[in-house]
């Protein structure tokens, strides 16, 4: 009897989508922000998308192409699962390269630094810098760079994560958590649009740089996006977007300037 022979045949390896051809076949660019992280992304009296990030990521889509701009909303638990999955095609909304998001996606140079600070209710008096958050419930947003920092330096507070910054106020104003770690600006403007009586304690707690996210491997795509944020960075357009949007009283170059110092200073 002869024998039935079989043959395996290897499966075809998908190549990977080579965005920025794509972009510039489409004349869009897909970005993502949260809409919702003042100064960086917000929606204005007139529900209109503004903000730090939004007028960077137009100026940058209008440099690389001109490209028209997607913007499209999300959180940032989501953000690296969506670049990934080809939701959108950058990340542009303080956006901090963390080491264990450098493993899954790649990052442009900064663009943007925050500051992050301890806030707590007016009325509180135990809480007065990092030490002193020891067993206390503390507010951060899921998926951000400060929850890391948070869950890495306060291994003795409760740190409790929300999807929403505007909630985490609703919940220190309620009593429900005892501090919230933000950056100093996102701090103030869900305060001031809340009207939370809150006030930051201690120093500062760490300089966090925020790049644009993309996928992994888009070696063209990234090389552009850096191409358009060095000319940005060098021609003035940088500091008047952040004199804009974060004020005037922020130098960003410095503060950008000032991170990178600390961080080699660290050895990161």
């Amino acid at each position: 009897m002869a024998m039935a022979s079989t043959m395996v045949v290897a499966p075809v390896l998908a190549q990977p989508v080579d965005l920025l051809a794509r972009i510039k076949s489409d004349g869009v660019i897909r970005i993502a922000n949260t809409q919702a992280s003042p100064p960086w992304s917000m929606l204005d009296e007139k529900n209109q998308l503004t903000g730090y990030d939004v007028a960077m990521a137009q100026e940058l889509a209008r440099r690389m192409g001109p490209f028209k701009v997607k913007f499209v909303g999300d959180t940032y638990k989501n953000f690296v699962e969506g670049l990934k999955t080809d939701k959108y095609d950058l990340v542009m909304n303080d956006m901090t390269p963390t080491e264990i998001r450098r493993k899954q996606v790649d990052f442009s140079i900064p663009y943007g630094v925050e500051v992050f600070r301890i806030f707590v209710r007016k009325d509180n008096s135990d809480i007065s810098s990092k030490a002193t958050l020891a067993g206390k419930r503390v507010g951060v947003s899921t998926g951000s760079s400060n929850e890391t920092w948070a869950r890495e330096h306060l291994t003795d507070s409760d740190i409790r994560g929300y999807d929403n910054g505007a909630l985490i106020f609703n919940d220190i104003a309620n009593g429900r958590i005892d501090a919230v770690i933000i950056s100093h600006f996102g701090g103030m403007k869900y305060a001031h649009a809340k009207g939370i009586p809150v006030k930051e304690v201690g120093e500062p707690l760490t300089y966090q740089l925020a790049a644009a996210a993309l996928p992994k491997g888009q070696e063209a795509l990234k090389a552009a996006v850096n191409k358009a944020l060095e000319s940005m960075l060098g021609d003035g357009t940088v500091e008047r977007i952040s004199n804009q949007f974060v004020g005037k009283d922020y130098k960003m170059l410095d503060s950008i300037a000032a991170a990178k110092k600390e961080l080699a200073t660290e050895g990161k």
